[in-house]
């Protein structure tokens, strides 16, 4: 049995050194992956000059040959990265993995041009094509798993693309609405908290853009409203929303969010007054009469027109007597008794 296993063995190498060799038919290229080549054929598409293969990525791209073009200008960019020609193939490279359907290493690809190439004369387009993949994410466009399969959605990432993007431009009219952009995505994130911070540096970095500032401060205000409501109740994000709300309402008065502003300020000072109630109640169940008196006398500023002031005014007028009756002296009480 030993001297036939042996002799299967040599069989086998045998068979190995003298079978003729044939090219692989997969062959992994740098940002293409693994693609086919059929065995006895040759890659015609490959030139030793950087001109001529820029040449030839340009002429696969105009005729849709989306991933011949792709291979074509990352072989120019690789082989040649301080040509003349190199700016060029890595901007075709951003526009072959969008005529693709990756998206993100579209993004990734244009960045690298504007890191590498910033002096590319086609600069404000690189930034708006970058732009424009960022909105598609925010509107639900799902990142690839290990960059192949697309499986999840993340606004964090996306609000770091629009990050990238005001980076890139700060002074463009892009950078505004990428700002804005970042808000949204967090909001969609139900991270009330960042997206008011988004919005407010929207008013900060651009306070004489009227259309702008308006939308930013809105929005903020709508953010902390939100954040009043994501929890149980919070009273400083209640308060830092109607302060937002107000400051709306005064710089921009003939805006139509107006009366929504100022309708959601009286819900949020009600539902202050209501939480001032509530503790005035706890303090008058305890007999701690001075205590209760604060917390009504709240209500009514907070919502003086509310319910809630009118039971805080019935209840005023009854602590009167228990009120001039703590304040007696000992000696006075006694006596009276």
């Amino acid at each position: 049995m030993k001297r036939i296993g042996l002799l299967l063995i040599l069989v086998a190498i045998g068979l190995w050194f003298t079978a003729p060799q044939a090219p692989a038919p997969l062959i992994y290229r740098p940002g293409v992956g693994w693609i086919y080549v059929r065995p006895g054929t040759k890659e015609t598409w490959r030139r030793d000059r950087a001109k001529d293969q820029l040449e030839v990525a340009k002429d696969a791209f105009q005729a849709r040959q989306y991933k011949l073009a792709l291979r074509a200008a990352l072989r120019t960019v690789e082989t040649w990265p301080l040509s003349d020609y190199a700016p060029e193939a890595q901007y075709l490279v951003g526009r072959c993995y969008e005529a693709l359907r990756r998206y993100e290493k579209a993004f990734n690809a244009y960045q690298k041009l504007i890191d590498k190439y910033p002096k590319f004369p086609r600069y404000d387009e690189v930034i708006k094509r970058q732009f424009e993949i960022a909105c598609r994410f925010l509107a639900g466009q799902r990142f690839r798993l290990w960059g192949l399969f697309p499986l999840y959605r993340s606004m964090n990432k996306t609000a770091e693309m629009y990050v990238k993007v005001i980076a890139n431009a700060p002074q463009s009219p892009i950078a505004p609405l990428a700002q804005l952009c970042i808000g949204i995505a967090r909001e969609k994130q139900k991270d009330y908290m960042l997206a008011a911070h988004a919005y407010e540096k929207l008013i900060e970095k651009y306070p004489n853009n009227k259309l702008y500032a308006a939308e930013g401060m809105f929005r903020e205000a709508m953010a902390w409203y939100k954040q009043s409501l994501a929890a149980e109740y919070d009273q400083s994000a209640a308060q830092k929303a109607i302060d937002r709300f107000n400051d709306f309402t005064i710089m921009f008065p003939d805006d139509v969010r107006v009366e929504k502003a100022r309708q959601i300020v009286l819900q949020l000072r009600t539902e202050q007054a209501r939480g001032a109630f509530e503790i005035a109640r706890f303090y008058e169940k305890r007999r701690k009469w001075v205590a209760a008196r604060i917390y009504y006398n709240e209500v009514l500023v907070k919502a003086p027109d509310s319910e809630y002031a009118k039971r805080a005014r019935e209840r005023l007028a009854a602590l009167q007597s228990k009120l001039q009756s703590s304040s007696q002296p000992p000696s006075q009480k006694t006596a009276q008794k």
